[in-house]
């Protein structure tokens, strides 16, 4: 069975090459992208993954056509996959400047490629063995409006999960220009400190995520003490516990970051209250 990609509402084989040596998101990093988990006929968070989303466009300064609107989006990715017959799966859904220089694009309105992966799955499960992680020394991520999108230019990401292989550790931590906790690679951080929940506010520099703006809204109403605060590198090795979330795991926990060692005591019960079912 052949994999499709969606360009721009239009099904193309997977190998098909779509854009060329002058787009600015391959130039540049110009553009967005959302993953997003499709199971049980439809688009989890959707509204929340579509609001991050639009704010970002709007944040870059693209220009969106009437046709271009959440639903239509929605719409394709189901679409899509039904296509490549995928009943639980994660999609990804890029938006992109067209072609251009630094200084001269074409125009400012957006292309999308959305691409679907099939899941073994659907649902979430915390995973059985704490995850091995460690901190990335190379990079320092930018404490400004655009480092709560999800934007292309995912070099100091990509340079972590890089690292953390050659490591082997399951995940890496970054730091921000403060040198300050923020974020995973692809997940944002909890830690829990004498029965408190802890995790970056976003002006430190992290992702603004769906599962994080999820666990933070409701976590509280089931007795648990969750707040933002800055956390350093001290406060991370020194915690009771770490637990990392996303949009398609959910939340997974840690269990070792360098020579540090953690239970999951209150993280499987949070997971227990708020993501089993």
């Amino acid at each position: 069975m052949k994999d499709f990609v969606m360009y721009d509402g239009h099904f193309y084989n997977s190998s098909t090459p779509l854009v060329g040596a002058a787009n600015r998101g391959l130039r540049y990093g110009d553009g967005l992208f959302e993953t997003i988990l499709y199971s049980d006929g439809g688009l989890h968070f959707m509204d929340w993954h579509f609001e991050r989303l639009f704010n970002g466009l709007a944040l870059l300064a693209f220009e969106i056509p009437p046709h271009f609107t959440p639903n239509a989006l929605a719409e394709q990715a189901e679409h899509l996959c039904k296509k490549n017959g995928h009943t639980s799966a994660r999609i990804r859904i890029n938006v992109f400047r067209g072609n251009g220089g630094l200084y001269d694009s074409e125009n400012h309105n957006p292309h999308c490629i959305i691409e679907t992966w099939q899941l073994p799955r659907a649902g979430f499960e915390l995973n059985e063995n704490g995850l091995v992680t460690g901190i990335y020394p190379n990079a320092r991520k930018a404490m400004d409006r655009f480092s709560n999108c999800k934007h292309n230019n995912y070099l100091p990401y990509a340079m972590a999960a890089l690292h953390a292989k050659k490591q082997q550790w399951n995940d890496a931590f970054l730091l921000n220009a403060a040198g300050r906790v923020c974020d995973a690679t692809i997940a944002n951080v909890f830690i829990v400190k004498d029965g408190a929940v802890y995790t970056p506010p976003l002006e430190e520099g992290c992702v603004a995520g769906i599962m994080r703006r999820f666990i933070l809204e409701n976590l509280p109403a089931h007795g648990f003490s969750v707040s933002e605060k800055p956390i350093t590198a001290e406060d991370l090795m020194a915690a009771d516990e770490i637990f990392i979330t996303n949009a398609i795991r959910g939340m997974r926990w840690v269990s070792r970051c360098g020579d540090s060692v953690y239970n999951n005591l209150l993280s499987s019960t949070i997971f227990a209250s708020l993501l089993k079912k």
